[in-house]
């Protein structure tokens, strides 16, 4: 007899806890409150929830339409401080927006499990176009620098960067100009000394006949700093 009062228990509690889930789903099962830009659906789980099958993207379209997300809201209202440049989410190779979004404001754990965005998630053609959603920093080396990031910078990580021009050449002296002073056109795969009224390609013909010199495209070989002597 007390054997069956314990299961008659047991049953009775999982019945309250099923009943309280359907009753205070936020209570009971919620990660926590939802943004503050959801608030006005924060009691209808079922506005972002699939029955059975959580959150899914096409529910999250149906009110965020592709070509308005950071220009316009959910109501058309346009938005006066854009976050989004460009078509970002209309590049994406598929639109599954919990990878990146999450509608709840949950515990510090929950926010740490969660990926940081990766490019790989963009179409191919995409992934080098950085300057659609990324703006350049605003010091003078990037100053100088208009597109080609990925020579000095991985899509992992913007930091630290994996180029150092003094390996190549040492932007010392009359050589700390305008990179375009030498890469025309923001071409970094190629340089030119030609670009400085001293360095035309006669004069540096005859300053080098008697080294036997033929390649006169191609300086740092030789020449790795703004000092003449040095080989």
């Amino acid at each position: 007899m007390t054997r069956r009062w314990v299961w008659i228990v047991v049953a009775l509690n999982l019945l309250a806890l099923i009943a309280l889930v359907f009753v205070y789903p936020h209570l009971m099962v919620s990660p926590g409150a939802v943004v503050s830009a959801h608030q006005e659906i924060a009691s209808d789980c079922f506005a972002c929830h699939a029955p059975l099958r959580g959150a899914s993207a096409a529910r999250c379209i149906a009110c965020h339409a592709l070509p308005d997300i950071g220009l316009r809201t959910t109501k058309g209202v346009a938005i006066a401080k854009k976050t989004i440049k460009g078509s970002f989410h209309q590049e994406l190779m598929e639109q599954e927006c919990m990878v990146c979004h999450s509608d709840h404001e949950g515990p510090r754990l929950t926010q740490k499990s969660r990926k940081p965005f990766s490019h790989a998630l963009l179409r191919v053609p995409v992934r080098e176009q950085c300057q659609t959603c990324h703006k350049a920093p605003d010091n003078k080396l990037h100053r100088k620098i208009s597109g080609n990031c990925q020579k000095c910078h991985t899509q992992e990580a913007w930091k630290p960067a994996t180029f150092d021009h003094e390996k190549s050449f040492v932007l010392d002296r009359d050589h700390n100009v305008a990179c375009e002073t030498c890469h025309l056109q923001g071409n970094f795969d190629r340089y030119t000394c030609y670009g400085c009224h001293e360095h035309t390609r006669q004069k540096m013909l005859e300053e080098h006949r008697d080294e036997n010199v033929r390649n006169l495209d191609d300086c740092v070989e030789c020449h790795r700093s703004a000092d003449e002597k040095e080989d």
